[in-house]
């Protein structure tokens, strides 16, 4: 009887269920570790299923209040009854949006996580793992061995912290309480901004993370650079990866507590810019936090 109360409620509210959705998938499509290939595509439809279903009755960016039958605001203050074009091409261009919508808060959040793996790009070289590129299954993309380090680490950050709580709750609900397609495309200079500046703090975050490694491993090259000049009999080239690899792993060891603050703070930093994106472009949230 529970399972067939939730369908009944599910079909009363297709349209809406459809839209809601089509957002989850994208968001999903794109996350990292969920778009892994390692989740199965039936788990992430069911996943997305379950989302829409659990945030409908707070969509109220697509329904009008005291109409059940799932109703979207257009330009201009009209509502549009959906039940009656599930087949139309403007529910068409609707669902598109949606999926639009979950893409670009998926991809925002591959951009945080871009920092990670570009951090241990920064010093592998420099560190004799330039030519350890091997296929790196969470970031779906051929990796030096430090970036899948580092993306690992800050995958194992992400859970800990409670981060698919924050990305279904503060990224994923709160998009479906607030914006739609239409003030998605009326604040597309604010999310054209928020990209641009994901994109510049990617670099940013990445070189602070990288730095003291990056610096340390400078100096050491500098370093055996002018005893190979001053003794040319010692053979430093044979020396020098060995002393370069454990100078870098032994200051991995020590600033791990620190650099785990610093993903922290970086994770923490782009679901705010999310929310941030919501305040400008989307609706005022009522019925408290």
């Amino acid at each position: 009887m529970v399972e067939g109360a939730l369908l009944n409620q599910i079909l009363s509210f297709g349209p809406v269920f459809l839209l809601i959705a089509a957002r989850a998938m994208g968001i999903l499509q794109t996350a990292p570790l969920l778009s892994s290939e390692a989740v199965h595509p039936a788990a992430r439809f069911a996943l997305a299923g379950l989302a829409a279903f659990a945030v409908m009755p707070t969509a109220e960016v697509f329904m009008a209040a005291n109409s059940p039958g799932g109703l979207v605001t257009l330009p201009g203050g009209t509502l549009s009854d959906l039940r009656f074009e599930v087949f139309s091409l403007r529910f068409a261009l609707l669902v598109i949006g949606e999926v639009i919508i979950g893409i670009i808060i998926g991809f925002y959040i591959t951009i945080i996580f871009a920092a990670f793996s570009t951090a241990g790009q920064f010093f592998s070289l420099q560190m004799g793992f330039g030519a350890s590129e091997t296929f790196d299954p969470v970031a779906q993309v051929e990796n030096p061995l430090m970036g899948q380090y580092f993306n690992l680490v800050s995958m194992l950050i992400f859970v800990t912290i409670g981060g698919f709580h924050q990305l279904f709750l503060g990224g994923f609900w709160r998009s479906v309480q607030t914006i739609n397609i239409i003030s998605l495309v009326d604040g597309r200079e604010n999310v054209v901004m928020m990209m641009a500046s994901g994109l510049s703090k990617l670099f940013l975050d990445a070189i602070v993370i990288a730095m003291p490694i990056l610096g340390t491993l400078f100096l050491t090259s500098l370093t055996t650079g002018l005893i190979s000049k001053a003794s040319p009999q010692i053979n430093i080239l044979s020396e020098g990866f060995p002393i370069s690899i454990m100078t870098a792993f032994l200051l991995l060891f020590a600033s791990l507590p620190f650099m785990i603050e610093a993903f922290t703070r970086v994770i923490d930093a782009g679901f705010t810019s999310i929310q941030t994106l919501y305040t400008q472009i989307g609706r005022q949230i009522t019925g408290g936090s």
